[in-house]
């Protein structure tokens, strides 16, 4: 698929640690949105308050990373975000939004995640096919959880960001 490898391409540029889990959690983000990330809103207010104070550096993270085919979904970096000056609460409504109004598409993630030994075979990815498929066969067996990123990638990237659709957002669509 056209749009996972170029996806990929562009993520391993910039995160060339990435780990398979990190794929799959991008892929995760892509189809099922970040509706598992809001249980409630004070949390969610709350805990992106908190993780803003406690930013660390990291790589240099574009301020709108698009994840999804159509682009309105989308990662938005913390880092480059509050540098930037954008309102914090904006973010906060936007991401509680986009949990409670994006549908998340099982059948996507499949999908996406189904393409991923081909493209391993084809030198897309920095693995060998065997672990690719044999990876996400028993990420399928557990139902296709929600992960975290990996310890590798937790701490040579320091990922910062909210998965929100920049419709909620429009003054981020050409950030």
């Amino acid at each position: 698929m056209k749009f996972i490898s170029q996806l990929l391409a562009s993520h391993f540029e910039r995160y060339p640690r990435m780990q398979l889990t990190d794929i799959y959690k991008l892929l995760h983000q892509a189809a099922m949105g970040p509706g598992h990330a809001v249980d409630d809103e004070a949390s969610a207010r709350a805990f992106l308050q908190q993780e803003v104070t406690q930013l660390r550096g990291g790589v240099d993270d574009p301020l709108v990373d698009p994840i999804s085919p159509d682009g309105k979904l989308a990662r938005v970096h913390l880092r480059a975000y509050v540098r930037d000056g954008y309102d914090l609460a904006a973010l906060a409504d936007a991401f509680i939004e986009t949990a409670r109004q994006h549908q998340p598409a099982a059948d996507k993630l499949v999908k996406f995640c189904g393409c991923l030994g081909d493209l391993a075979a084809a030198g897309g990815i920095p693995f060998s096919r065997v672990d690719v498929e044999a990876e996400f066969a028993a990420i399928a067996q557990k139902g296709y959880p929600v992960m975290r990123h990996s310890a590798v990638y937790r701490e040579h990237y320091a990922p910062a960001y909210r998965v929100v659709s920049l419709d909620r957002l429009p003054q981020l669509r050409n950030g």
